[in-house]
């Protein structure tokens, strides 16, 4: 354990931990990766790319569109983003972009944007009439089913949630810190991905079977609490998605959101304080610098960096190597923290 030692208080003064998912619970950049290689495969310039280099301009474009779209649900935005990539490597290639190219803007890369939708084509002249009209209708069958590959392709990118695996600690650690906290979950995704992960994190006899973890319809609450149904073995007291807060991380307001429900329903988190003093109950616990630690650190709450060894992006802190660190706990794994947790209790005993 790594502390920065900004405070006096310990893990157990806490009564809730706001949890990330991807990245933290479940190996977002092995889903992503190896979800991305069939795209990646097929550029020259993308072939070359490390995983770091290929996941580092996947988030480039996913965070732009997450800007400029935070109603858009996860599982549209990944394939939109997949589009957008594909678009950049085709500008990148000096080929014509697709047919079926987005109407997002292309940011960040100019070269991709002002090679977008570069190239030529040219007919033979001379030629009868009807070789130039059955060579158009070839053409036009051909693009069609080229067309609806490529829309497949993208959809499939953005379905590909339910295949991200769960980290090997992560699962045992969520039970062992459930009896002492009450887990939240404030993930961007969107609820009907999310029911893959939630059903895996929630160790599932039966992970086909989502629908004890999948949001409920009616909800009877504001938010979605998965405890509240029949036979579900979720850890976690609320899940809070993109969906529901209608912004991506590192917008703050997921993270107001969930302070100011925590403090409103007592039935669900006991006494936690109200207003500026629920901050003092509650941590973060994530992997992601930027995207979590950052915007947390904005609004006076504490936090745990869950530093994934094996992670190649989202690990630097923003500012560079001399900015102040904005995590007040380090593990390398969930399962480094729930130790932590028991020697602490286990002292207090």
């Amino acid at each position: 354990m790594t502390t920065t030692g900004a405070t006096t208080k310990q893990l157990t003064d806490h009564k809730v931990l706001i949890f990330d998912v991807y990245g933290t619970l479940a190996d977002w950049e092995t889903g992503l990766y190896t979800a991305l290689q069939p795209l990646l495969s097929h550029y020259p310039e993308s072939k070359a790319w490390s995983r770091k280099e290929a996941l580092t301009a996947f988030g480039s474009v996913e965070l732009d569109l997450q800007a400029q779209y935070p109603d858009m649900l996860y599982s549209d935005l990944l394939a939109k983003a997949h589009e957008v990539l594909e678009q950049r490597l085709q500008a990148l290639s000096g080929k014509p972009t697709s047919s079926t190219s987005s109407s997002v803007p292309l940011q960040g890369n100019p070269e991709a944007t002002s090679s977008a939708g570069a190239g030529s084509s040219s007919s033979a002249s001379g030629g009868s009439s009807s070789a130039k009209a059955s060579s158009s209708a070839s053409t036009s069958k051909s693009d069609s089913s080229a067309t609806s590959d490529t829309q497949d392709a993208h959809q499939a990118f953005g379905n590909s949630i339910k295949n991200w695996p769960i980290f090997p600690d992560t699962t045992d650690a969520l039970r062992r810190l459930s009896k002492h906290f009450k887990l939240v979950v404030l993930s961007n995704v969107d609820r009907a991905s999310f029911a893959y992960t939630h059903a895996l994190l929630s160790s599932a006899p039966d992970p086909e079977k989502l629908d004890l973890y999948t949001y409920p319809t009616p909800n009877p609450h504001k938010y979605w609490h998965p405890q509240t149904t029949h036979g579900s073995q979720s850890p976690f007291t609320l899940v809070l998605t993109a969906q529901d807060t209608g912004c991506y991380k590192p917008a703050l307001g997921g993270f107001l959101a969930a302070l100011d429900y925590i403090g409103s329903q007592p039935d669900f988190f006991g006494d936690v304080g109200q207003g500026e003093g629920v901050k003092e109950k509650v941590l973060s616990v994530a992997q992601s610098l930027p995207h979590d630690h950052e915007p947390a650190s904005q609004i006076g709450m504490r936090s745990v960096w869950i530093d994934r060894q094996a992670a190649v992006t989202c690990n630097e802190t923003p500012g560079g190597p001399g900015a102040q660190k904005k995590w007040t706990w380090r593990f390398e794994t969930l399962g480094e923290m729930a130790d932590a947790v028991e020697r602490e209790l286990a002292e207090r005993k």
